[in-house]
């Protein structure tokens, strides 16, 4: 699907829309943005405990490829 945004790189307009994948362990298969500095846990994991979660949308030019990321919804 196209969206009626424009590249921020390259002013192209009519971006693509997608997402990013997260196929790890465990993943609910899209990626999430989570607030705050990247803190790591004991055993190397990122610490996520109480911190707000959001979607990330992504859309891509058809010209430059380059993405656009925008952290939308709670999750």
């Amino acid at each position: 699907m196209t969206i009626n945004l424009t590249c921020t790189h390259c002013a192209t307009p009519g971006l693509a829309e997608g997402f990013i994948e997260d196929a790890g362990e465990h993943a609910r298969g899209y990626a999430r943005w989570i607030e705050g500095a990247l803190e790591r846990g004991i055993f190397g994991g990122a610490k996520r405990m109480g911190r707000p979660r959001r979607r990330i949308e992504a859309y891509r030019c058809p010209k430059c490829g380059h993405l656009e990321l925008f952290a939308t919804d709670e999750v």
